[in-house]
């Protein structure tokens, strides 16, 4: 199996590749592209949720759904791409996403070590 990191260097790689096909190049946007293009994948990706919700049964008063699993993985993958552009937006790679990944979840382990009980944004400042 490959390195976990390798595999998403891999996407992050395919995505990059795929952005500068349709027309979108993060690495070279100033910062009133940067700003339209979270905002057009931070839309995206929000409607990529909308269909996942859509692939389960979530109306209680409507009984012809079904769990539709194969769609909702589909819908997870859309939002991965989605997610991997808004990081390249940002300049972040795939190793900058890993590292804070595994900041972001030492602190949320920390936080429920601790009870969280208080919402404290300052301690994401030091992530990074």
């Amino acid at each position: 199996m490959s390195d976990p990191q390798d595999m998403l260097q891999d996407l992050f790689d395919k995505q990059m590749s795929l952005n500068k096909r349709i027309g979108v190049n993060p690495p070279e946007m100033n910062e009133e592209e940067q700003v339209q293009w979270i905002l057009n994948y931070t839309r995206a990706a929000s409607q990529e949720m909308a269909e996942l919700i859509d692939s389960v049964p979530w109306k209680w008063w409507a009984k012809y759904q079904e769990f539709d699993v194969q769609n909702a993985k589909v819908e997870v993958v859309d939002l991965f791409h989605f997610l991997i552009s808004l990081a390249q937006v940002l300049g972040m790679d795939a190793k900058d996403v890993h590292d804070l990944y595994n900041q972001k979840n030492k602190l949320n382990f920390k936080r429920q070590d601790d009870g969280y009980t208080v919402k404290d944004e300052n301690d994401n400042r030091d992530l990074g």
